[in-house]
């Protein structure tokens, strides 16, 4: 067991300091976490050193900085932070003095001191967020300024969090799910060039001190090879070139809206891809609406904080119909995007008054469906990749081994 000497704010946002014995630095952090501290710093204490030295220390050697970036993370305990401390009696300035000493992001550290600047200078914080909208989106935006009207910015704040957290979660599923089919694909990929660039040349390099026909299989494998070898390079200037334009094109609004409408017409994946976007609508939804925010006001929220345009438009009609007095169930059977289900549901709940609680199901619906089809699909595609990928290195093999039974059988003759 070692000594520690800490530094750290209570809920009152008072600075507490003192020591605590644990095995580590991590253990010394959680026992302090779990007297709901916001730890400033933790140091060991020298073992023939008087506390006083430590402390003062401990006093100038704030966090470090670890990255300059802002992470979905980063955003998460942010606005978890800010909610704890809203929500025990601090001052929103205060509170924002105190996340800024311990947050890990240099570019957040400063987006609060500009945000602390601001509203000294007389702005809300939903103004002060406003002038950040590639750190705080609309969402936030629209949800602060929702908090701070209805004068329950803690409890709104809360409910970001936990939306945050869960959007968090769920993508790092979604991308757990692609990694081990893309390595599968990658290393497939770099073994057949391999085989065709490398080995294949050494083969029929061999062949030619024989006077042997090679055999079709045997001549098309060495004439990809020399197309290879010949026009690699100027292939793979041409494909990154190609991406690059894909690229340039998918950000005008055209190629955008032509990319969504090719995803959604796609065999098998195309319900797929409707249902990713059906998800963050529904999960975007049940937030706004649970925390206050008038259901036009979150429609248009919604609308511009979408990533899809296709959603974005269907969203921008459903808005303006329910503006000219239509339920919203109404609306969203005309838009013919959403299936019966989410149909239902959005009728049950504005017939029940629980509309935010039925986007919460239907988000999770959505999610367990989005995870089972991944699933799914990688457990499909690991056995069909390794026979692909079998076979057609199976292929290969046998076109530079057919010469070599032929070359035995006429030394043999």
């Amino acid at each position: 067991m070692e000594k520690f000497f800490y530094v750290a704010r209570n809920n009152l946002g008072e600075k507490v300091q003192g020591t605590i014995d644990a095995a580590g630095q991590d253990e010394a952090l959680g026992q302090l976490q779990a007297k709901e501290l916001i730890v400033l710093s933790v140091v060991v204490t020298a073992k023939d050193s008087p506390h006083e030295f430590n402390a003062a220390a401990a006093t100038k050697m704030p966090f470090k900085v670890k990255h300059y970036g802002i992470s979905n993370d980063d955003l998460v305990l942010f606005c978890r932070q800010l909610a704890t401390l809203l929500g025990a009696g601090v001052t929103i300035l205060k509170s924002l003095d105190i996340i800024a000493l311990q947050v890990s992001s240099h570019k957040l550290q400063n987006v609060i001191k500009d945000t602390q600047r601001d509203m000294e200078a007389g702005l809300s914080l939903h103004e002060a967020m406003g002038k950040h909208p590639a750190v705080f989106s609309d969402l936030w935006v629209n949800l602060v300024e929702s908090g701070e009207a209805s004068g329950n910015l803690a409890m709104v704040l809360g409910r970001l969090a936990v939306y945050l957290e869960r959007v968090a979660a769920f993508k790092k599923k979604v991308i757990s799910a692609l990694i081990y089919p893309a390595i599968l694909f990658v290393a497939g990929t770099g073994a057949l060039l391999f085989l065709t660039v490398k080995i294949i040349p050494t083969f029929a390099e061999l062949f030619k001190g024989f006077n042997v026909k090679m055999p079709p299989l045997t001549q098309a494998l060495i004439i990809i090879s020399i197309f290879l070898r010949k026009f690699g390079v100027a292939i793979f200037i041409l494909i990154i070139v190609g991406g690059f334009l894909l690229r340039r094109a998918l950000q005008t609004k055209t190629g955008r809206l032509a990319l969504e409408q090719i995803e959604f017409r796609l065999p098998v994946f195309g319900e797929f891809f409707r249902s990713l976007v059906v998800e963050r609508f529904s999960s975007e939804m049940s937030t706004l609406v649970e925390s206050g925010v008038p259901l036009l006001y979150s429609l248009d929220i919604s609308e511009h904080s979408v990533s899809n345009l296709t959603m974005a438009g269907i969203i921008r009609t459903i808005k303006e119909e329910v503006r000219e007095g239509k339920p919203l169930n109404r609306s969203i059977e005309a838009s013919g995007f959403f299936e019966p289900l989410v149909i239902q549901m959005v009728a049950i709940g504005e017939e029940i008054g629980e509309l935010s609680q039925m986007f919460k199901k239907i988000n999770t619906f959505y999610q367990e469906y989005i995870e089972t089809f991944l699933g799914r699909f990688t457990t499909m595609f690991e056995p069909f990749m390794l026979i692909f990928f079998g076979l057609v290195i199976g292929v290969m093999v046998i076109g530079m081994f057919l010469p070599i039974f032929q070359i035995a059988q006429v030394g043999g003759g």
